[in-house]
């Protein structure tokens, strides 16, 4: 876990808070904590801050000066790329997926999006469905075109070098819970494109840490989910030296909490927000970090986590609250 030996750049505010909240405790009868990776900074904050760092620092060893990158509209983690690529002299271009079908203004216009046109990025949508992996290629291919190196960023900086910040991650909970001399029993979070929960996975892993990681799904089915993950985790402890490190056990999404899709807000997320807001005052986005919150209150009052320590990892995004104002402003 020596990650020095591999390029980085540092763009987070680290280490980010690891807090109580008393509150919601309460609440749901659980002792929950949380990491807060939606303080780390970077054009407001959010987990894929940790994955830029190493993805950064690959591109400019790599003599890339354009960064290409892709996701829904309100995509997180095109905000924190473009802001990235402005804060280090590089050009973004990014693809925007229509995964929704929402034409709203607040969700095409607003949020994450007026924020990607601040930082200068280069942008265009595609409809939903559409090959993204195509679509990055014949961006690049663009990008070369016109005499310029680009470096493709997959969607959610999910690849075996971006997870490296989640390796970091995982070192930085132990250490934080060893200080405070906590046992932490089970960490949650979101997981959606896998980078997040495979960099958490495969550090502890490496580490011995022992302390299992349940991912809330956001979009795909339960089996695809977990074998994502546990592709992704294989891939980054290999990088880490320790290829065998990861076992298919240690990766588990619970994939009940999607609702009707990706980014479709249902009235069990908006309770979600709500609860977090009014108890402990936690901003939560409808997208990811809603769901997430979603299924461990569902969990909670079933029992699910009697007698445990669980730390919720807030991986960012309220920025995308302004694209859902419509579909929330009513039930607040």
């Amino acid at each position: 876990m020596h990650l020095a030996r591999f390029p980085r750049v540092r763009l987070a505010h680290l280490p980010t808070p690891l807090e109580p909240l008393p509150r919601l405790s309460e609440a749901l009868g659980v002792e929950i904590w949380i990491k807060r990776d939606d303080c780390t900074g970077l054009a407001g904050g959010g987990n894929k801050t940790r994955k830029l760092e190493f993805l950064l620092g690959d591109a400019m060893e790599q003599g890339a000066d354009t960064l290409v990158t892709q996701g829904a509209v309100q995509s997180n983690h095109v905000r924190q790329t473009v802001a990235a690529a402005a804060a280090h002299g590089f050009a973004s271009e990014v693809i925007l997926e229509e995964r929704t079908g929402s034409k709203a203004i607040d969700y095409t216009r607003n949020g994450n999006v007026l924020m990607d046109r601040l930082f200068g990025a280069g942008m265009r949508t595609v409809p939903g469905g559409t090959d993204m992996n195509a679509e990055l290629e014949k961006t690049a291919a663009e990008v070369r075109a016109r005499g310029g190196k680009p470096y493709i960023i997959p969607g959610g900086g999910s690849n075996a070098i971006g997870a490296l910040g989640y390796v970091d991650c995982a070192r930085e909970i132990v250490v934080q819970a060893d200080e405070l001399d906590m046992q932490v029993d089970r960490i949650i979070t979101a997981t959606g494109s896998a980078g997040t929960h495979a960099g958490l996975v495969a550090g502890l892993a490496v580490m011995g840490a022992d302390i299992p990681v349940l991912g809330v799904g956001v979009r795909a089915p339960k089996a695809k989910q977990e074998e994502n993950v546990l592709k992704l985790a294989h891939e980054t402890a290999a990088l880490l030296g320790r290829p065998d490190a990861v076992k298919a056990e240690m990766v588990v999404a619970d994939c009940d909490y999607v609702g009707e899709g990706y980014g479709l807000v249902d009235d069990a997320v908006i309770e979600a927000l709500k609860l977090a807001a009014r108890t402990d005052a936690i901003v939560l986005d409808p997208v990811y970090t809603g769901k997430a919150m979603k299924g461990l209150i569902a969990l909670a009052k079933a029992g699910r986590f009697e007698n445990e320590t669980v730390v919720f990892l807030h991986t960012g995004g309220a920025q995308g609250l302004f694209g859902y104002q419509g579909e929330i402003e009513g039930s607040l």
